[in-house]
Formats: C-alpha cells, sequence, structure tokens
C-alpha cells in the first residue's frame, strides 16, 4: 500500500496539514486542523451550549435559583417516578429547582475559571519574562518563589489564603489565581528563553528596539501557542478547583448557586435523593471534559511540532 492511500484511509491532524495548499491562511488552516480532532470539536459544541446557558440563564432558567418550593422538596427528576415536569432535574433538600441552580450555578463557575486563569496569566507571563530576560538580578529571586509555592499543591495553596482572606466569589478567585500563578510564570520563562538566542531577535536587539519592546513585541507572541493551551487546561482546573472549595465550604457561600456548593450541600442525601449528587457532579465532569479535550484539540492545531509527531 502507498504512503497516499495510508494517509487517506488514516485520516489525522498530520495527514490533513501535509495535503493543505502552502497558500491557505493561517486562521484557515488553524480551523481546519482543529476540526480534524473530532473528539475536540464535538467538546467545543458542548462548551459553548454550556457558556450560552450561563449567558441566558434569566431567560432558560424555569425559577428562580434562590426560590424555594416548600411542597416540593426533594422530587425526583421528571423521568422517576413521582417527578413533575415543572422540575425537569428534580429539587434540592429545600426545594429549589436543581436545573435552574444548574444553569445560574455555570455563570459562577465560569466566572471563576475565567477570572482566575486571567488573574494568573497575565502576571505569569510578566514575571516569565522579566525572569528570561534578566537572568541574574530578577531571574533568580522570581524562580525561588515559584519554588516555594509549587511546593503546596495548588489546592492547598488555595485553601490558605482562603483561610486569610475569608470565603466568597472574589476570594475564591484570588486563591485559585495564586495557586496557579508558578505553572504560567515557568511556561512563560522557558519559553522565553528557547527565543531569545534566534536570529529575529538578535536581529531587533541590533536595530534598537528597547527591552521592553523585544519582551512583549518581539518574544511573546511566539511564546503564546503553548501558553493559550496551557490557560485552556487551567480553566478546566480552576474550576474543578472551584467546585472543591465549594464542597469543603469555603468557596461561595450559600444560597448562591454553585456547582461545588450544591454539591457539598447534597451530600448528606447521597443515599435517600441521588439525583441532587449525581445531576451537579455529571455536569462539572461533562464540563471539564470538554474544556480538556478542547485543550487537546488546541494543542495539535497551534503546536506544529506535534503535529509531525516530534
Amino acid at each position: 500500500m502507498h504512503a497516499t492511500d495510508h494517509l487517506s484511509s488514516n485520516p489525522s491532524a498530520e495527514a490533513l496539514e501535509q495535503t493543505l495548499p502552502h497558500d491557505i491562511s493561517p486562521a484557515r488552516q488553524f480551523c481546519l486542523s482543529f476540526s480534524a480532532n473530532r473528539g475536540a470539536l464535538v467538546a467545543s459544541i458542548f462548551f459553548v451550549f454550556i457558556v450560552l446557558c450561563a449567558l441566558l440563564a434569566g431567560v432558560l432558567a424555569p425559577h428562580n435559583p434562590i426560590e424555594q418550593f416548600r411542597d416540593h422538596m426533594l422530587m425526583p427528576p421528571v423521568w422517576e417516578d413521582g417527578g413533575n415536569a415543572a422540575f425537569l432535574f428534580g429539587t434540592d433538600e429545600l426545594g429549589r429547582d436543581i436545573l435552574s441552580r444548574l444553569i445560574y450555578g455555570a455563570r459562577i463557575s465560569l466566572l471563576i475559571g475565567l477570572t482566575s486563569v486571567l488573574l494568573s496569566l497575565v502576571p505569569g507571563m510578566t514575571l516569565g519574562l522579566l525572569a528570561a530576560f534578566f537572568p541574574k538580578r530578577l531571574g533568580v529571586l522570581i524562580m525561588r518563589v515559584m519554588d516555594v509555592m509549587l511546593a503546596l499543591p495548588s489546592l492547598l495553596l488555595a485553601i490558605c489564603v482562603i483561610t486569610v482572606l475569608g470565603p466568597g466569589l472574589i476570594n475564591t478567585t484570588i486563591a485559585i489565581a495564586i495557586g496557579t500563578l508558578p505553572s504560567y510564570t515557568r511556561l512563560t520563562r522557558a519559553s522565553a528563553l528557547a527565543e531569545i538566542e534566534k536570529e529575529y531577535v538578535t536581529a531587533s536587539r541590533v536595530a534598537g528596539a528597547s527591552i521592553w519592546r523585544l519582551m512583549f513585541n518581539t518574544v511573546l507572541p511566539n511564546c503564546l501557542a503553548p501558553l493559550i493551551v496551557n490557560a485552556t487546561l487551567g480553566f478546566s482546573s480552576s474550576i474543578l478547583e472551584a467546585a472543591a472549595l465549594g464542597f469543603l465550604g469555603l468557596g461561595v457561600q450559600a444560597p448562591t448557586p454553585e456547582w461545588g456548593a450544591m454539591l457539598s450541600a447534597a451530600r448528606d442525601y447521597i443515599q435517600r435523593a441521588p439525583w441532587v449528587v449525581t445531576i451537579p457532579g455529571l455536569t462539572v465532569l461533562l464540563t471539564v471534559l470538554s474544556i480538556n479535550l478542547m485543550g487537546d484539540g488546541l494543542r495539535d492545531a497551534l503546536d506544529p511540532k506535534l503535529k509531525r509527531g516530534a
């Protein structure tokens, strides 16, 4: 069997890249490479659905997420005996509609994930670039601080921060961002060190570019691909950590709907009313899985070395 026959019978991102015209735009090449990963494509569709639910929560949610229906406490989902069409996913221990709380909880969880990633990504890129361009003066200090932070698991570090700041939405976001800061700093520094010695950086330096222009205009754009992938995966990790903190009672406080807090409140009813635990748990699982699959697709589409099997 010829090599071309083998590629056509086993379509992949690598085979697709080899068959693409050389004059195709980078944006179109990225879209074609990303869509070749079917898992990432399906995950993207699901994640877009979750985002739309969060944005349109006021329209899609059938009830107020904190409204209590005392006559319908622990009502099972509509597909089980005793279910009610007015509460598709059933109600919790206080008679609140689970579906409405999941939809509004998506706002909180996605907001925490996005904000914590931005709060750690931007300082992490800055510190990583400073450590790469000033290795003797700032690099040693910055990396030793990051090493100390890495000595603690990110969730444990977040718990320590919340213990000092107190529970709440803002403090949860800050705590998660602090816990993930070292990974972005180290990744930016490693990527920048690999770029500094290249000819285009030397040419810009000889042309008289300032150190700040070299850092943010010349080197940083060529370091963004792994950072974007890491940020995507960090987004899912932040949602998991927010859920874990909420489960421990250190995250978003009641009655604000948040997926981890829903799991925490429902753990005493896992045998009597398992749906109050399994439905929020499956929501967290599927959301995090979709983001991780999207991250894999972005990695394959953005990093040509991985597509070539290097």
